[in-house]
């Protein structure tokens, strides 16, 4: 059995991991366990099974970290970015230790994996479409996602093989309709993020008509937003801005969904972002089984 191998667990600090784990074990646990005391401290062995197939494995870095902070020690048998089946029911892991601290974990562990796993799934899918659509550019999550689990989520983007986009508010600058509007223009709120980023950060500005799009790049902006085009605007729209700005990232989004990416897709897009990967994203079905003991008689001669 090995352990889970993908790169982007690499990018997890140990202390994240654990403050994470202490988190969701404390909001799952923040007293006493009265079944604890059903089933005692005795060595047990649960085996971890997945049951929706031809599903991305996603999370194993939390999954892991939860039973760590209770005792109890993970082997895994499939890897981080595989896809698990297709039989109905696979066998995915392999949990031991005290079976009062498996228990302890087992919930906040189980929806680390499900949910990680079926953003990753659906990331893998959306991927497969834009490859073979013969597309070059960047399918990507927005931040879009659950208070309080963003990092696992945008995680499990990396795992599924689309970009995270900007994990927060720090990450880049992103001008919206409501930034411009209190602004007054696009070309004032351009500059004025201009002079506080400086030359470290990229700054995006979300655009409703081609119009909108050159009074950003005019102004400086890195990015331009197409929010909300019907998809054959879209192509007109991004062509224009790419003959006049060479050097224009253009990201498409709003309205974009598994069903009609490959109508997205164009030469002249570099990103395409959908709230999708995270809201309404279904899960995958893991179950947590512990074994019985075997109970062995001895004869007597």
């Amino acid at each position: 059995m090995s352990p889970p191998s993908h790169k982007a667990a690499h990018s997890i600090p140990p202390h994240t991991l654990t403050r994470l784990a202490r988190e969701w074990l404390a909001e799952d646990t923040p007293n006493f366990d009265p079944a604890g005391v059903c089933v005692g401290s005795l060595e047990v062995e649960a085996r971890l099974l997945c049951k929706t197939p031809h599903s991305v494995l996603a999370g194993s870095p939390f999954f892991t970290a939860v039973f760590t902070e209770v005792g109890c020690t993970v082997d895994w048998i499939s890897q981080e970015g595989a896809e698990i089946g297709p039989d109905a029911i696979t066998l995915t892991a392999v949990v031991r230790g005290p079976a009062r601290c498996l228990l302890l974990g087992e919930r906040p562990a189980l929806n680390c994996l499900a949910r990680a796993s079926g953003i990753a799934t659906r990331c893998s899918q959306l991927q497969a479409m834009a490859t073979v659509g013969g597309w070059h550019g960047e399918v990507a999550g927005t931040r879009k996602t659950t208070p309080g689990f963003r990092l696992v989520e945008k995680y499990a983007m990396l795992v599924g093989g689309v970009s995270m986009h900007r994990q927060d508010l720090s990450g880049m600058v992103m001008l919206k309709d409501n930034h411009v509007w209190a602004s007054g223009s696009i070309t004032q709120a351009v500059k004025a993020a201009r002079s506080v980023c400086g030359f470290s950060s990229k700054i995006e500005v979300e655009c409703h008509s081609a119009e909108e799009g050159r009074e950003a790049a005019a102004a400086g902006a890195d990015i331009v937003m197409l929010d909300n085009f019907q998809p054959q605007e879209l192509h007109v729209a991004a062509n224009a801005l790419k003959e006049e700005f060479p050097t224009l990232l253009i990201e498409a989004s709003g309205g974009v969904t598994l069903e009609n990416l490959s109508m997205y897709l164009s030469p002249h897009v570099d990103i395409i972002s959908l709230g999708c990967i995270t809201q309404g994203c279904p899960v995958v079905d893991f179950s947590l089984k512990v074994q019985k003991p075997v109970v062995y008689s001895s004869l007597e001669e």
